[in-house]
């Protein structure tokens, strides 16, 4: 078998990483006390005997004077101090170990969460920073802290550890080494004072440190460990680019055929599996050139239900030959024994054709084959036909009329002196078979190789009109056209073959492209469901019903509801049994055969999302294994989609409600300002009213009016958020009337007139403008929000300008100011809410509502708002309204 050239150059890249990166070792137990830290202590002591530069960057004694000792004689680096409430913490200082960048590195408690204000969150990402300086490190680690291994402790142990480190880096490690020892000897420790002292060691000895949660951990420190070996064993092989297999656990693969024997054979697969407590694979080749019979291909789907059913991994392969296809595969995976059925054939068939079984048994090499004898009691119903027998007759008629007419064009070829070498005449029949081969098959073209034979010498070989010859070299002509013709017949029906299953694998490769674009382009459940629908029944040729699963009830029927799939009373059942089982069931299956279609799962990352059911005339071509994984490769497609669709809508509500708690946030705290102004002056004023009666009458109306002024502000506030909060629930719906805007300008400029009285206003509206088909209280509410915005961020004596001119279909209407403009960039953001241009101008007297409220209600009418700075003269709002062609004129006088 030749090297994987992707093994190559992954080998190739590891290389060349691994000379730049340290190398990380770890002591890997069970529970605390095992001996991780002394044992990792006591390896490093040799490795300093041996010349290596080795460095104590943090050692946990946890007060054991052993290990203790062992530290005596190694350089120790400085820790880094981290105060925390008063209390300074100690860390492993991960930048004082790359400025000594030792040789080796000891590092304990590979899983250890570090204090805040260190540079990482974990101590294995400080390891990960010294690995990719080039420093080797030792660490140390207990099996509870791998994170995915963290449910099932916690189930085991009733201890959830918070502590934890994300499988890579335990699979990265270079050396895992196990520290090991009984329940029973730790559990002696524990109370002998060497783990931990005595009122922890009580407390654990009631709690995790119990006899079943120390075996249960043990077992899994072990399995872990030998997984570990296992997949070094792998990569060992891989290395070497080992072409047979390495025998260190068992792997079964069960040869699936046609014939009745294999159901036998999977069963004792199955029982021999069990017993070696090995993997077990069903295998199928299909031959690339070959056609297998309907029946064929429906006895194959049968015995791979039957080892599906018994827990087997299930595959069918491609390749021309069966015997190197199944040894390439077996090698491949591993694989240490190979069962294969055989039957009883004549013996000269086995001389002369020879057989898959005598086959494996000569090539297998380091493979043990194992060989089950038998027939199997149930028969199937139909039986197996050999390749070509589907053929009808037309086509060995075919084969036969393409014989004659080269036999009869050779002849008139001879009679014209044009060809009359007996090679010519050969190659003129030869090229008859390669046609009858080409058109219908191998079995046609067989038959037209040896009428070729029979024809040539009748015809062409003297005496003529006989079968007999003159001369016996014929016989050797005869022998060795015969053989030409069978070897054209057996290549050209092979290209056939080989043609039409490339026909077919483009159609469902094209078929499955276009599902997958189509699907790409829609979002929402019911429309993927119903293209997915429309798609498998085309295919299919057959019925949909397509049922999603529903976390507070029974599925829910989506697509196919005419179908006679969803009138049946047993379809609702066994979709629901598909989506709880994430099994196929229903007809031709043995799980509720007598539902009306075949339900196929629809398998999430998750869960399942429904079920497919597809009825068609000819039910059992769906279980065929060809048949089978294109379905299934549809409905996976329909299933990732609706998975994508559902994860967009999460998204999209986690974004709203983001945006909703940031607004919420935004407002308490915006509100909680401006509220608190206003109040504090009106508490201000009316206290001193309250506590003070000799004021003058001059500094009573003046508290008075603040009193007033301040109240007037906070019902401003009050109305502008309440006006947001309409028009966020589109409950400010526009009450359309036709205004004059000289009317609605004026309105605004009455309500704010105290706040304008220190700039003066200049209007420019022609009297000939067209009424505005607006809400005239809105459009009034943007005016005021803009002169108040206008007042506050211009200097007392600045004026403010407001015009309005009909362009093309729309009004434009700006409002201007000379003030100091709006600062670069913040153009568009002064419409967001709670957005302050000039939050220390503001002094607190703004609420950042008032320019978002301007932009909701003219987008509610249909206009735009924009804001410029106009090089100085200020700052200037832009409103654009439509223009409605019916608009009446009013000349005003």
């Amino acid at each position: 078998m030749r090297p994987n050239p992707d093994h190559i150059l992954t080998q190739v890249q590891a290389a060349e990483a691994e000379e730049k990166r340290g190398s990380l070792r770890i002591f890997f137990g069970y529970a605390a006390g095992v001996g991780k830290t002394y044992s990792m202590l006591q390896a490093a002591r040799q490795a300093k005997h041996e010349g290596r530069d080795v460095v104590i960057g943090y050692i946990e004694p946890h007060g054991r004077a052993d290990t203790e000792a062992l530290l005596e004689g190694f350089e120790a680096l400085p820790l880094l101090e981290i105060p925390y409430r008063g209390v300074p913490l100690k860390e492993f200082h991960v930048d004082a170990a790359l400025a000594r960048h030792p040789d080796l590195i000891l590092v304990d408690e590979l899983a250890h969460t570090n204090a805040a204000g260190c540079r990482h969150e974990k101590r294995w990402q400080d390891i990960e920073e010294l690995l990719n300086a080039g420093v080797d490190v030792w660490t140390t680690l207990n099996v509870q802290h791998i994170e995915s291994l963290n449910d099932v402790i916690g189930q085991i142990t009733g201890v959830i550890v918070r502590e934890t480190i994300p499988d890579g880096v335990f699979e990265k490690a270079d050396v895992l080494e196990l520290i090991d020892i009984t329940p029973e000897e730790l559990l002696a420790r524990l109370k002998g004072g060497k783990v931990y002292v005595s009122e922890q060691a009580d407390r654990a000895l009631q709690s995790f440190f119990q006899k079943s949660n120390l075996t249960a951990l043990r077992e899994l420190s072990l399995r872990q460990a030998a997984d570990r070996i296992h997949d070094d064993v792998e990569a060992g092989r891989r290395a070497k680019a080992a072409v047979q297999s390495w025998a260190t656990v068992d792997r079964l693969l069960v040869c699936i055929g046609p014939s009745p024997t294999t159901a036998r054979v999977i069963r004792i697969a199955k029982r021999m599996a069990t017993a070696l407590h090995a993997s077990w694979i069903a295998v199928s080749v299909d031959l690339t050139g070959e056609e297998s019979s309907h029946a064929a291909r429906q006895q194959i789907a049968q015995h791979f239900r039957l080892a599906e059913r018994l827990g087997a991994e299930t595959l069918t392969l491609a390749g021309q030959s069966v015997t190197e296809t199944i040894l390439d595969f077996a090698r491949s995976r591993n694989v240490t024994k190979i069962l294969v059925g055989k039957t009883k054939q004549p013996r000269w068939r086995r001389f002369l054709f020879g057989t898959v079984v005598d086959d494996l048994l000569e090539q297998s090499g380091e493979i043990d084959v194992y060989v089950i004898h038998g027939k199997e009691d149930i028969q199937p119903s139909t039986p197996v036909k050999s390749p070509g027998a589907h053929l009808n007759r037309s086509s060995y008629l075919k084969a036969t009329v393409a014989i004659m007419v080269a036999a009869g064009l050779a002849a008139g070829l001879r009679s014209l002196r044009i060809a009359d070498a007996e090679a010519n005449t050969v190659m003129i029949f030869l090229a008859g078979v390669a046609w009858a081969a080409f058109r219908d098959g191998q079995g046609p073209a067989v038959l037209s190789s040896i009428l070729a034979v029979l024809t040539f010498d009748f015809l062409f070989v003297p005496p003529l009109y006989t079968f007999a010859t003159a001369d016996a070299q014929y016989a050797v002509t005869f022998a060795v056209m015969l053989m030409i013709g069978l070897g054209i017949s057996t290549l050209t029906s092979r290209l056939r073959a080989q043609i039409e299953s490339a026909r077919r694998r483009e159609r469902r490769t094209s078929a499955l492209f276009e599902l997958g674009k189509q699907l790409s382009s829609l979002s929402g459940r019911v429309f993927l469901v119903n293209a997915a629908g429309s798609k498998l029944s085309e295919l299919t040729s057959g019925e949909i019903a397509i049922y999603l699963s529903s976390r507070s009830g029974p599925a829910e029927l989506i697509f196919g509801n005419e179908s006679t799939i969803a009138s049946h009373p047993v379809s609702l059942p066994t979709a629901q049994w598909v989506i709880d089982h994430d099994q196929i069931a229903g007809a031709g299956t043995d799980t509720l055969p007598n539902a009306l279609a075949v339900f196929f799962p629809m398998i999430g990352s998750q869960r399942s999302l429904g079920a497919v059911g597809i009825r068609t005339s000819e039910m059992q071509t769906l279980l065929e294994p060809d048949q089978r994984r294109f379905i299934e490769a549809c409905v996976n497609q329909l299933a990732l989609s609706l998975e994508r669709d559902q994860l967009a809508i999460a998204a999209a509500e986690a974004h709203i409600q983001a945006e909703t708690e940031q607004v919420r946030n935004s407002l308490l705290s915006s509100v909680s300002h401006d509220l608190k102004t206003p109040l504090a002056a009106i508490a201000g004023a009316s206290s001193s009213l309250l506590q003070s009666s000799n004021l003058d009458e001059a500094i009573r109306c003046q508290l008075l009016e603040s009193i007033n002024e301040e109240a007037k502000r906070l019902d401003r506030l009050l109305e502008n958020i309440l006006q947001m909060s309409k028009l966020d629930a589109g409950a400010a719906t526009p009450h359309l009337q036709w205004h004059l805007l000289e009317e609605i300008v004026g309105s605004a400029l009455r309500r704010t007139q105290q706040e304008l009285h220190q700039h003066p206003v200049q209007l420019n509206i022609p009297d000939d403008l067209p009424l505005i088909f607006v809400d005239g209280l809105l459009l009034e509410q943007v005016f005021v929000n803009l002169l108040e915005n206008e007042a506050r961020h211009t200097p007392a004596g600045t004026g403010i300008h407001i015009s309005a001119v009909p362009e093309n279909d729309v009004i434009r209407i700006s409002v201007s100011d000379t003030g100091p403009g709006i600062p670069a960039g913040a153009e568009e953001k002064i419409f967001n809410r709670f957005y302050r241009a000039f939050p220390a101008a503001d002094s607190g007297r703004g609420s950042g509502l008032g320019l978002a409220i301007c932009r909701a209600i003219i987008t509610s009418h249909g206009g735009t708002i924009t804001a410029a700075s106009v090089p100085e003269s200020g700052a200037e709002f832009i409103i654009r309204l439509p223009l409605r062609k019916d608009a009446p004129r009013i000349q005003v006088e």
